[in-house]
């Protein structure tokens, strides 16, 4: 077990020996403080970006939801016709090879996994650097009309100037024993919530009389179990696959399944899979982890299904393998992987009150849609 599996398993149980770790919470909060103060006092040197920038970010550690409401918002401002462009510190990707525009045949070991996903379902202008003034150069030189920059997960990266701010609140995991790093699993205190735009993520659940237009609120809606083999997010996997084997059976409510995840908070896939029914062995992984092919071959009796952000490492896994002349692991094995592999995407479902509010923000800033 890593360290970070760890730690994360200590959080969700909130043991008591965390609390051994506050002096260095303490010391982490007054760093954080002082460094935000420092921006905020111009002591730091900060950016603002030529067009208004929205960050979407969280205060804890771990998945919120984020990526699914930027992939949301991204579909609801392109039907609006608001030319819009995304930006990444890419985390897991080659920082020597950034700034990077990303494109739908970006690798996510180049440019990070959420960018590959985020571009593969939906196509909308991106660049990637833990630069962020870099990232929007990049993106600026290559679409000098956008009108929108969203910032994926810059809340704490205060170099970056921004005009709105939406914080994602994961209702259900809640703020654990509500102390900062290493302690507990926020990155900053609960106070942050306060002047900024707080969508609460919460549990998908039609009798919840609280997801109306007067709540700002979030839900995520499991959509059909897709074939890695042929899922949108594994075109690369796609060009290799001698497809031998064929393609087994989607997993139905009843069906026994393998469900792995890399992701910030795994407990929530799986319980989105038990939700449609399924009988879930689960088996979490460090967030961004770089899967292996034997982490996926040793789950031999049942389908395994993913995440979307997983499957677009994994479907590039395999198809290196099947690509490779010669492998420890025959072609006809790894085809038969893949056909056992389904993806379980998720759509965030926004409030309308939340699009209000959007638009009321956009409006003020002078961009209408």
């Amino acid at each position: 077990m890593s360290l970070e599996t760890a730690i994360t398993k200590a959080w969700q149980r909130q043991a008591l020996w965390l609390w051994l770790l506050l002096p260095l919470s303490w010391l982490y909060g007054l760093l954080s403080l002082v460094r935000r103060q420092g921006y905020k006092l111009g002591w730091l040197q900060s950016y603002r970006a030529p067009i208004p920038v929205m960050v979407i970010g969280n205060i804890t550690v771990g998945g919120s939801g984020k990526t699914p409401l930027i992939m949301a918002l991204v579909d609801y401002l392109q039907q609006h016709k608001l030319r819009v462009g995304v930006i990444s510190r890419g985390y897991g990707g080659d920082s020597d090879k950034m700034p990077a525009l990303v494109t739908r045949t970006s690798l996510p070991n180049e440019v990070g996994d959420e960018p590959s996903l985020i571009v593969s379902m939906t196509e909308v202008p991106m660049a990637v650097c833990p630069n962020r003034q870099q990232a929007i150069a990049i993106l600026l030189q290559a679409h000098p009309d956008l009108q929108l920059i969203i910032a994926d997960d810059g809340l704490q990266h205060y170099a970056l100037q921004r005009d709105i701010e939406w914080i994602v609140v994961d209702v259900a995991r809640g703020f654990g024993n509500q102390q900062l790093l290493p302690t507990g699993f926020l990155r900053e205190p609960l106070a942050r919530l306060n002047g900024a735009t707080v969508i609460e993520h919460k549990k998908l659940d039609s009798a919840d009389s609280e997801f109306t237009a007067h709540h700002l609120t979030m839900q995520l809606q499991p959509n059909t179990l897709r074939a890695l083999r042929g899922s949108s997010v594994a075109n690369n996997c796609n060009e290799q696959s001698s497809s031998l084997i064929i393609q087994s059976e989607a997993p139905v409510a009843g069906s026994t399944v393998h469900a792995v995840s890399g992701i910030g908070y795994p407990q929530r896939f799986f319980a989105t899979a038990e939700s449609l029914g399924l009988v879930v062995i689960a088996h979490p992984y460090p967030d961004h982890y770089d899967f292996e092919l034997a982490d996926l071959l040793q789950y031999q009796q049942y389908p395994i299904i993913v995440t979307s952000k997983d499957a677009v490492k994994i479907s590039v896994l395999l198809a290196d393998h099947l690509s490779m002349p010669a492998s420890t692991v025959s072609k006809t094995d790894i085809e038969a992987l893949l056909a056992r592999i389904w993806v379980l995407p998720v759509t965030a479902k926004l409030s309308a009150s939340c699009y209000d509010e959007l638009q009321q923000q956009l409006n003020s800033l002078g961009l209408k849609l």
